[in-house]
């Protein structure tokens, strides 16, 4: 599957507002956390886990499961999807 057909897919799985709004929470987050386990792992584990829980709750609102289940590639399509969305406002 070509990268365009991933976004779209991703784009299609994240629709209900509540489901956007608490991707656009967790996934910051979790990217936030990555380089902080280097310096302070306490705080880079609670935002790791809170931007997980954001995640999930959003799916519940969704009604359909994380689109990475299907393929982890999309566990780096998450955050360049609103990476574009934030700096293109597209979508």
């Amino acid at each position: 599957m070509d990268f365009s057909k991933m976004l779209e897919k991703y784009h299609q799985n994240h629709q209900h507002p509540v489901n956007k709004m608490t991707h656009a929470i967790g996934i910051p987050l979790i990217i936030i956390s990555l380089p902080c386990f280097f310096f302070q792992w306490k705080l880079a584990l609670l935002l790791f886990v809170v931007g997980w829980i954001f995640q999930f709750v959003g799916h519940m609102f969704e009604g359909k499961k994380p689109t990475f289940f299907s393929n982890p590639v999309y566990l780096l399509v998450g955050p360049i999807y609103f990476l574009r969305k934030l700096i293109k406002g597209k979508r």
